[in-house]
């Protein structure tokens, strides 16, 4: 029984470390990756589609992203998207497809970038003790007794510190890369 309290919350944790970490790829450190427009929406015939579904998204140099749509008609509205994205970086259309440049940072937009980090950071570590409470609950609904109770209650906070430890690391590697010139 208590390894199965364990074993839900270790699972959901997991998540929620994987969530952090798909949010850090999202937060571009000066160079091209395809993955900081995964967030970009086009409007296409009246759908919020996502844009790697309606163009190929690619990386032909370290700071350049290529995007090349399949219907040359979403040229515009793709290029708006990007921009209303408010990305950090403003695309070129050259008729047949839309080429971003990726600036390098300044330090005060390295330093924003990290806030901005260290916000997601704190959203997963609220994710984690989300996680302990609604454990707790359900330990304290099954009515186990007390001591077997506190038992479990004492090791969940040993993997809530654990998890708690594995988010800080990857927010300070995160953290260095950035702040890297």
């Amino acid at each position: 029984m208590n390894n199965e309290y364990l074993n839900l919350a270790k699972e959901k944790m997991d998540k929620a470390i994987s969530s952090v970490e798909e949010r850090f790829t999202s937060v571009r450190a000066g160079r091209a990756n395809p993955s900081m427009l995964d967030d970009v929406f086009v409007d296409y015939y009246g759908t919020a589609t996502p844009l790697k579904q309606v163009a190929t998204i690619f990386v032909p140099e370290a700071r350049q992203i290529n995007v090349k749509p399949f219907d040359k008609s979403l040229l515009g509205a793709i290029e708006k998207a990007i921009y209303e994205a408010n990305l950090g970086v403003t695309p070129n259309n050259n008729g047949e497809s839309i080429f971003i440049t990726i600036p390098p940072l300044t330090e005060e937009r390295r330093k924003e970038l990290v806030k901005q980090i260290k916000e997601y950071s704190e959203d997963g570590r609220i994710s984690i003790r989300n996680i302990r409470k609604e454990i707790i609950d359900n330990i304290k609904k099954d009515e186990l007794p007390e001591d077997e109770e506190r038992l479990i209650v004492d090791e969940l906070q040993e993997i809530v510190n654990n998890y708690n430890k594995k988010v800080e690391e990857i927010t300070k590697e995160k953290e260095k890369d950035l702040m890297e010139i």
